[in-house]
């Protein structure tokens, strides 16, 4: 037995309407705050060359020259500079590339 073939003529359908959708607003009272920024603290060591550190803050974060002697001086005149701040994510990201280049830093609230 032989089965019909379908036919090829179009098949008109209805038009589509989208209907509103209702959102549930949230009824809590609770007024949320932006997360607090963290800085990136780059600690005085007797072992690294202030030239290396230079180096290590222009590569790492694209300073001048000017600005990574700046902040290599006050690492070696004050003990610490805070070198780069932002998101708790971006701040482990940047210790950990200090720590990779030899340098003792560390981060916190900055508040």
């Amino acid at each position: 037995m032989v089965s019909p073939m379908p036919s090829t003529a179009p098949v008109e359908t209805a038009p589509v309407e989208t209907q509103p959708v209702e959102i549930d607003e949230p009824i809590d009272e609770k007024v949320v705050e932006p997360e607090v920024p963290w800085v990136v603290i780059v600690w005085n060591d007797p072992i690294n060359l202030m030239s290396y550190v230079v180096f290590v803050f222009q590569k790492l974060f694209g300073y001048s020259r000017d600005k990574a002697t700046k902040l290599m001086l006050d690492v070696h005149h004050k003990g610490k500079a805070a070198v780069s701040h932002g998101t708790r994510e971006k701040c482990e990201f940047d210790v950990s590339r200090l720590h990779a280049h030899g340098l003792w830093a560390t981060m916190q609230k900055d508040r």
